[in-house]
């Protein structure tokens, strides 16, 4: 890797390549994807949807959002402050998404109905919490959606003591194509920087919906989707959609 690669057009023109790419060989997978959300969605199901740190964000590409779905709740670590009454100081552990146990707590905080999907979004796949989590939903039959780096997971060993990792565990997964540790660009001497699985969760994300909003619309069936709250009308009219999953979906400030 040259020291001129490791630039904005460096990183353009090789996540570029990868989307590019991505589009078109995780086209089955998104098929299958976008089966399990429209089959959820015709089920009354919500769309759960867990991450933990930069994986936040894919979680926030599929909750509450403009263009997005109705039908879907984030969960996070936060909750168990937010919902559980845990004291706010136990957020202040780094560590925290490596702990058994607390996956189960943020499931029975979210009291999900049968038909609900989830979907876990990881690079590595491994944390104990991600893991916990696909397995706990598991269990319960739920259908799970995965969004992960087959590369960074095959490479590194699993870190919940069942031995599972996230992928092992769906009924969908989407290979995000990220490398080993989510960098794009090779510095000299070692190391990389610039990320790439949000891009690529992104793109596979919103690839998903729009085919589940495709069968849905096949079907003769609006897809209950969000307008954004800044044009008008908008804010009254999510409010209506959102009051047929009444204490289902979480709507708190961001």
């Amino acid at each position: 890797m040259s020291v001129e690669s490791v630039s904005a057009e460096g990183f353009a023109r090789q996540s570029l390549d990868v989307l590019k790419h991505l589009t078109e060989s995780a086209r089955p997978d998104v098929t299958r994807a976008a089966e399990l959300i429209a089959d959820c969605l015709r089920a009354d199901g919500v769309i759960q949807a867990f991450g933990t740190g930069h994986s936040q964000a894919i979680v926030l590409e599929i909750a509450g959002r403009a263009g997005g779905l109705v039908p879907t709740n984030r969960l996070s670590i936060a909750d168990l402050v937010l919902y559980g009454g845990d004291d706010p100081s136990v957020l202040d552990d780094p560590l925290l998404e490596r702990q058994e146990g607390v996956a189960a707590r943020l499931y029975e905080l979210a009291a999900p109905h049968p038909q609900d999907l989830f979907v876990v979004i990881s690079n590595s796949g491994v944390n104990n919490v991600i893991v916990e989590m696909a397995l706990h939903a598991k269990k319960q039959g739920h259908r799970i959606l995965a969004i992960t780096s087959l590369t960074h997971s095959r490479g590194v060993p699993a870190g919940h003591s069942s031995g599972h990792k996230l992928a092992d565990l769906a009924d969908v997964v989407l290979d995000n194509a990220a490398p080993r540790g989510d960098a794009l660009l090779e510095l000299p001497g070692g190391g990389a920087v610039s990320a790439l699985s949000t891009l690529t969760g992104v793109m596979l994300v919103q690839m998903a919906v729009a085919e589940a909003s495709s069968r849905l619309l096949a079907a003769g069936e609006k897809p209950p989707v969000y307008v954004s709250a800044n044009v008008p009308g908008g804010f009254e009219g999510n409010l209506e959609l959102e009051r047929r999953y009444a204490g289902r979906i979480r709507r708190t400030a961001s």
